[in-house]
């Protein structure tokens, strides 16, 4: 490595430095919060890089930031590959995986038929769709990672993960009597706590709140649920570049079909399910992708301002809160269809 090259790195360190310092602190504050607090640490993150927004202004913080929010993010992303196994898929058998393909897929269509419907862009119903279909915040970051630049994107972005962060935390207080009044079983609760809460956390306090038998199915079908996010977003890139070729030389340049951190996220699972690595690597890179996504939501709300969420109106609570009902109707359907 030629001297040059080092000092460009060593330029580039001391601008992001100050910015991703700034995002890191508000992480940890997030994380300390919500283990203190019970409440999503996304929530957190997101409320406390908003009330610091003023570091994304003119400041030495603003670099850093803007690099967390992008690159951090991408990340973060990556390493959730190391929550899944081939193994944990295949254990559950056929009839769960083909329960959460299904229910993915009809809930991101008709989230997308919906926005469509009231006024939105059809890749604002698949960001919110996704993150009620799949994994909550995470894969709310991890589209709008994969989605085109867009003046309203980080709005959107924000208001998915303050939205579905809310409506996890509902659904896993609601869901849990829900599955006792419908007389459900520990594995058919499990499948239906899996399949229709949002994130991954909220999965293991429900499931594991009703019974241990639960939480095992229900944590493993929401693993199932998180894969998905693979296909999902080379879905929305497809989009993409249908969208930029639709707009040739007003969109930009074609984005790669395969981004790189779906790409890693694949070659993860995979080496994951070799059963190669020692337990402590996947446990300590599922912890990494946890603070890089925090840390991600917090330089996204610092990017933010309070007054652009309040512009938001209702219809866009209406499409979240309709399609964590549609998702939860569903899944009963198709669990009464399969028994």
């Amino acid at each position: 490595m030629t001297t040059l090259s080092i000092d460009g790195w060593r330029t580039r360190g001391q601008l992001l430095f100050p910015g991703v310092i700034a995002c890191a602190v508000v992480a940890a504050a997030a994380t300390f919060l919500s283990q203190h607090y019970k409440a999503p640490v996304m929530l957190f993150a997101l409320l406390l890089g908003m009330a610091m927004n003023f570091l994304a202004g003119d400041t030495p913080c603003a670099p850093g930031i803007e690099f967390t929010a992008r690159q951090v993010l991408r990340i973060g992303v990556a390493l959730l590959g190391l929550r899944i196994t081939a193994g944990q898929v295949a254990a559950l058998g056929w009839a769960p995986v083909v329960l959460v393909v299904i229910s993915v897929a009809l809930t991101i269509a008709v989230s997308m038929f919906a926005a469509r419907a009231l006024g939105f862009q059809s890749l604002f119903g698949l960001l919110s769709g996704g993150a009620t279909a799949i994994c909550g915040a995470s894969a709310a970051l991890a589209l709008a990672a994969a989605l085109p630049s867009h003046p309203q994107k980080e709005r959107a972005t924000l208001f998915t993960v303050v939205g579905v962060s809310a409506l996890s935390t509902l659904t896993m207080i609601v869901y849990p009597m829900l599955a006792h009044a419908l007389g459900f079983d520990s594995h058919r609760a499990g499948i239906f706590l899996g399949a229709t809460i949002h994130d991954v956390a909220q999965v293991v306090g429900a499931g594991y709140g009703m019974s241990d038998a639960t939480g095992d199915v229900a944590t493993l079908v929401k693993l199932v649920r998180v894969a998905m996010l693979l296909p999902v977003i080379v879905f929305a890139v497809m989009l993409t570049r249908r969208h930029n070729a639709d707009n040739a030389g007003v969109a930009g340049p074609r984005p790669p079909l395969l981004p790189w951190f779906a790409v890693a996220f694949a070659v993860l699972v995979a080496i994951n399910s070799t059963g190669w690595l020692p337990a402590a690597l996947p446990a300590a890179g599922t912890d990494i992708s946890s603070w890089c996504l925090v840390a991600a939501i917090a330089a996204i709300g610092m990017k933010t301002q309070l007054r652009d969420l309040a512009t938001v109106g209702l219809k866009p609570v209406l499409l979240m809160f309709g399609e964590t009902v549609f998702l939860a109707v569903l899944v009963i359907v198709l669990l009464h269809w399969a028994s």
